[in-house]
C-alpha cells in the first residue's frame, strides 16, 4: 500500500482549516486515513501547526511520501532533520544520544530564530502605528495652520473692499 502523509481539509468556506493525516494514496483528499499526525491553520497569524514529530518520522521511515506543503511544513517542525539524524544512528556514525542532542539543539535555536521574528514583526507593527499617528497629527496641525490662513486673510478682505468700494465712490 503506497502512503501519503497529506493535508486534510477542514473548516467553513473561506476558512480552511487543515488535519495531517498518513492515508493511502488511493483514498480521498478529505476521505479515509491511516492516523491523524497533527493539525495546521494557516489563518491565524503566523500560521498554527501542532505536530506529533515522532510519528511522522515513523510513517517517513516506513515509506511515507509526504506532500508538497506538508513536507514543508516537516521541515518547519524539524521530522525531515530529525528522520535524517536517525538515519545517521542507523548507519552507526553517531549514537542516539547525540542525534537527540542535536536535534535539541536545533530545536532551540529555531525558536530562540521564531521568537526574534515575531518580537521584529511586532516592533515594525508598533512603529507603523506610532508613524501613523505622528502623521495623522502633523495633517490635524497643517489643517489648523490653513484654516488660520484662511480666517486672517477673510478678516482682511472686508477692509479692503470697504477701501475699494470708498475709491469707486469718491471716483464717481
Amino acid at each position: 500500500m503506497a502512503t501519503k502523509i497529506r493535508l486534510q481539509r477542514h473548516g467553513k468556506k473561506g476558512k480552511p482549516f487543515y488535519k495531517i493525516v498518513a492515508a493511502d494514496s488511493r483514498a480521498k483528499r478529505d476521505g479515509k486515513f491511516i492516523e491523524i499526525l497533527g493539525s495546521y491553520n494557516p489563518t491565524t497569524v503566523p500560521a498554527t501547526i501542532e505536530l506529533d514529530v515522532d510519528r511522522a518520522v515513523y510513517w517517513l521511515q516506513t515509506g511515507a511520501e509526504p506532500t508538497d506543503t506538508v513536507k514543508s511544513i516537516l521541515q518547519f517542525k524539524g521530522a525531515l532533520y530529525k528522520k535524517h539524524l536517525l538515519r545517521g544512528v542507523a548507519k552507526e556514525a553517531m549514537t542516539l544520544e547525540e542525534a537527540e542532542a542535536k536535534f535539541e539543539a536545533w530545536i532551540a535555536s529555531k525558536n530562540t530564530v521564531i521568537e526574534s521574528a515575531q518580537e521584529n514583526a511586532k516592533n515594525k507593527k508598533l512603529e507603523f502605528y506610532k508613524a501613523s499617528v505622528q502623521a495623522g497629527k502633523e495633517r490635524a496641525e497643517a489643517r489648523i495652520a490653513a484654516k488660520q490662513v484662511v480666517e486672517e486673510v477673510a478678516a482682511e478682505e472686508p477692509a479692503t473692499e470697504e477701501a475699494a468700494e470708498a475709491e469707486e465712490n469718491s471716483a464717481e
